[in-house]
């Protein structure tokens, strides 16, 4: 198995509504092509990891890049895994524009920087510790 992360921008920002229909979608998709993950957006950006065989995420990924409503995909890396770091989620989500992570201990420092593919193209091992941590956080 591999895992990919990749920022990308969207087009224009996703209202709420919009965000649960996309993921609605993915959940379905990727479970169906044995894809876990997650995905977080901030302020019209987004950071996404996708795992599972390297020939469904490798497709996957094709097909995002093709998608019209986000531009400048920047892959940040692609490792092989031996186990999920996402195993029970076909797709988690997090909106960090969202107020209420605000009290969360421990993410301050990177809700400042934004879901770029300039500053983690530079820094993929703090793109790789902001999706952990989050992962903690949701259990």
């Amino acid at each position: 198995m591999i895992n990919l992360v990749y920022v990308s921008s969207a087009t224009r920002l996703m209202s709420k509504n919009e965000l649960v229909e996309l993921l609605e979608i993915s959940r379905k998709n990727n479970a169906a092509m044995g894809i876990t993950g997650i995905l977080l957006y901030k302020d019209g950006n987004f950071m996404q990891l996708i795992e599972g065989e390297p020939e469904q995420i490798d497709k996957l990924y094709h097909k995002i890049g093709l998608d019209p409503r986000h531009t400048g995909m920047t892959k940040l890396y692609r490792r092989e895994i031996t186990e999920r770091s996402f195993p029970d989620w076909q797709m988690g989500f997090k909106n960090l524009s969202d107020e209420s992570m605000n009290h969360v201990d421990g993410f301050s420092s990177y809700m400042d920087e934004p879901l770029d593919g300039a500053f983690y193209a530079q820094n993929p091992d703090k793109a790789q510790r902001l999706l952990w941590l989050f992962r903690e956080s949701m259990r």
